[in-house]
């Protein structure tokens, strides 16, 4: 197949707007909203399709100048796993630059698997890249959701098992879940407005990649009084650290 058939193939998926969780369509205002367990668990079951062994999803970071993906959810919830930590630090940043501007799903390896080199090779309508976390292999797809948000799915594993025509199925449940993430728990929204201006833009200099250090740094307070300004933040976004708190933010649109 042809990459302008494969793509176009992959863009019909898309129009369809297929949903796994209910028959509403992505633009839909009473798509189900979702908690963070319940994406964790469709995450993982797309997990289990593929034969994936880990997986993580991200918001891009609103700063221009900063290319970064910010961590919402992994395997390891409510913990965060290595892999991610890597994915979110300097690696991303060309991943990134290619999701905001492109859907086209890329893949690397880096852990001395043939077998995971010969699967995603084999794959059209997608490219290599380098890797996002040292010493594994994986595919990421760029997704994007309502208000600009845009971010990533990735699913880690050596032994991933990945057909041509389940690729784009795939993808689109990926689209699925970022957008249901994208809207979660819109009650949220109340609580959040007694979030106070020096909180959020401690929230902002963090989704912009910048250490409880630079942000005292910055605003010209003492590292002691920027964490809690980071710690009072979380807790009032019901948020297990403060990577989900900044993803919160995000999609209820608190910091752009």
């Amino acid at each position: 197949m042809k990459h302008a058939d494969v793509k176009e193939a992959a863009e019909a998926l898309f129009n369809e707007q297929r949903n796994p969780f209910g028959a509403f369509s992505l633009g839909s205002e009473t798509h189900h909203a979702v908690t963070i367990p319940d994406a964790v668990r469709r995450c993982r079951w797309i997990a289990v399709d593929i034969n994936a062994a880990a997986f993580g999803l991200f918001f891009v970071s609103p700063s221009p100048e900063r290319a970064r993906l910010v961590p919402c959810l992994d395997s390891d919830y409510p913990g965060v796993a290595i892999a991610t930590k890597f994915i979110s630090g300097a690696n991303g940043e060309e991943i990134v630059r290619h999701t905001r501007i492109s859907t086209e799903p890329r893949w690397w390896t880096d852990d001395g698997v043939a077998a995971a080199a010969e699967t995603f090779r084999n794959l059209a309508w997608t490219e290599q890249m380098a890797p996002l976390a040292p010493g594994t292999s994986g595919i990421a797809f760029p997704v994007h959701a309502d208000r600009g948000q845009c971010g990533l799915v990735v699913f880690l594993g050596s032994e991933i098992i990945l057909p041509q025509d389940a690729l784009y199925e795939i993808h689109a449940r990926c689209f699925s879940l970022f957008a249901a993430v994208a809207r979660i728990r819109p009650s949220d929204a109340g609580r959040a407005r007694s979030i106070s201006k020096r909180e959020l833009e401690c929230l902002k200099l963090t989704a912009n990649g910048n250490t409880s250090e630079e942000i005292a740094r910055l605003l010209k307070l003492s590292v002691h009084t920027a964490n809690q300004y980071l710690t009072q933040s979380t807790q009032k976004l019901n948020a297990v650290n403060r990577n989900q708190a900044v993803a919160k933010a995000l999609r209820l649109g608190l910091i752009e």
